[in-house]
């Protein structure tokens, strides 16, 4: 286990803008947008524009759209895209290209950042390693409600829901392998994940909450050549074969029972484990396809099993981190392309993370992307206006070569291990309460009129 780094040890900030301007390019937007375009033409607001564009709202989390709008149309810097055009034409814009062009761009962006992504963390899993090259975690999430009242929901009263997240998230690597926008919030979250397996490598461990413990997704995972760990769904019954062992595990009791879960015209027969750990009023029940205990123990899979918890970390930093709590347009599509930027900036972010920890000799989840992120973002924007200053100093001064210092050592640039790490957490954890009007809520696209927008 890495050794905690000193506390005046000096972080590097600069990560997540280098990843980002190295692989964020026109060409790699230009590239995306001729495979994916069907009828589309580039406008003054083109797919790499927008991209830029959408990218630094998620860092500077502006006021509103309209101020940003007119520095970018003013050519005034401070790292916006100069597009000399009207605010009315960028809102058109939103609405009218897909959201598939942004998820295109987001799985590209992924392609070309993952050589560079460690894979460092969860290293108390480095023993499953053997037996599973990845380990991934699926789980969906909606999205919150749009603040900004459209025409179109004027006579709605309940909250109205853009749109809903299919996610898989790697565990060693620590970065999302696949995002997936579902405009209407009111999608089967199933068979969305379904859709989604198709994305994962086979020979992969997922790992999946309680409703994913179904004879169908299980025989989804074999029929994709993936291995699956979930807990038992209570509902779901299934055909006692034999029990496999018994043993004491963490001061309880663990059982390894095999079974069956009765097949459909769909789908066949699945034999799977049932897993079983009991402490006292304390009991975990888990169900998997590996029928091999020397691959995946009672144990490990006791052990494993609370990393699926990082999946729904993921998505309280793309809400609250990067503030994707807050959507500055109407339209799912517009919604989609903050999304996706927030998922380009989330993975580059994640990347430098693990650079940083695997330089300095620290696990990476000792570090809390809350307090990285903002720094980051500060030391984006320190970057952008130092920049642009030494290019005014350069324009003012055409006989003189001037030099670019070194802005890793500036003040912007840099921060210690004391400022990131994470906070131990001291006491019991507060629960959420619940809001009945929680459940009041429609989804965009069930709202008439609403699919024209999607």
């Amino acid at each position: 286990m890495a050794s905690p780094a000193p506390q005046a040890t000096r972080i590097e900030l600069l990560g997540t803008v280098r990843i980002l301007h190295e692989h964020l390019t026109t060409s790699l937007c230009q590239t995306v947008f001729q495979q994916t375009r069907i009828t589309e033409r580039e406008r003054q607001w083109s797919l790499a524009a927008l991209a830029s564009f959408w990218t630094e709202v998620i860092l500077r989390a502006p006021p509103s759209l309209t101020q940003a709008l007119q520095e970018a149309a003013n050519g005034s810097g401070a790292g916006w895209p100069h597009v000399p055009a009207t605010p009315e034409a960028f809102f058109e814009r939103c609405q009218t290209l897909h959201w598939r062009f942004f998820a295109n761009l987001y799985e590209a962006f992924l392609v070309q950042v993952l050589p560079q992504a460690p894979p460092c963390y969860a290293s108390p899993l480095s023993a499953l390693r053997e037996h599973f090259a990845e380990v991934w975690v699926v789980d969906g999430s909606r999205l919150d409600a749009v603040a900004h009242r459209l025409k179109l929901l004027r006579d709605v009263r309940a909250r109205v829901l853009p749109g809903c997240l299919t996610a898989l998230y790697a565990l060693y690597r620590g970065v999302t392998r696949h995002l997936a926008f579902h405009p209407d919030a009111a999608a089967a979250e199933l068979p969305r994940a379904s859709a989604a397996l198709a994305h994962v490598p086979r020979g992969t461990l997922l790992l999946g909450d309680r409703l994913y413990g179904v004879g169908a997704f299980f025989a989804a995972w074999t029929a994709h050549g993936l291995s699956g760990l979930c807990r038992r769904h209570g509902r779901q019954s299934w055909r006692w074969l034999r029990d496999l062992s018994k043993t004491s595990v963490a001061g309880g009791t663990a059982g390894d029972t095999l079974g069956e879960v009765k097949g459909t015209q769909e789908t066949p027969t699945q034999t799977l484990r049932w897993l079983r750990w009991r402490k006292g009023r304390e009991s975990r029940e888990l169900l998997t396809n590996v029928l091999e205990p020397k691959r995946l123990s009672v144990t490990d899979a006791l052990s494993l099993y609370p990393w699926r918890w990082k999946v729904e970390r993921l998505f309280f930093d793309l809400k609250e981190v990067l503030n994707l709590h807050r959507f500055y347009t109407g339209s799912p599509n517009g919604v989609a392309m903050q999304v996706y930027a927030a998922a380009l900036v989330h993975t580059a972010c994640r990347v430098a993370q693990g650079q940083i920890a695997q330089a300095n000799g620290i696990e990476p989840e000792t570090i809390s992307p809350a307090k990285l992120f903002p720094r980051m973002a500060t030391a984006s924007i320190g970057l952008t206006w130092v920049e642009l200053a030494f290019i005014e100093m350069q324009q003012a001064n055409p006989g003189l070569d001037l030099q670019q210092p070194d802005w890793r050592r500036s003040a912007f640039a840099w921060t210690t291990w004391e400022c990131i790490q994470v906070e131990p957490r001291t006491g019991r954890r507060r629960k959420r309460r619940f809001c009945p009007s929680r459940k009041q809520w429609k989804s965009f696209t069930h709202i008439p009129g609403g699919k024209k927008l999607t």
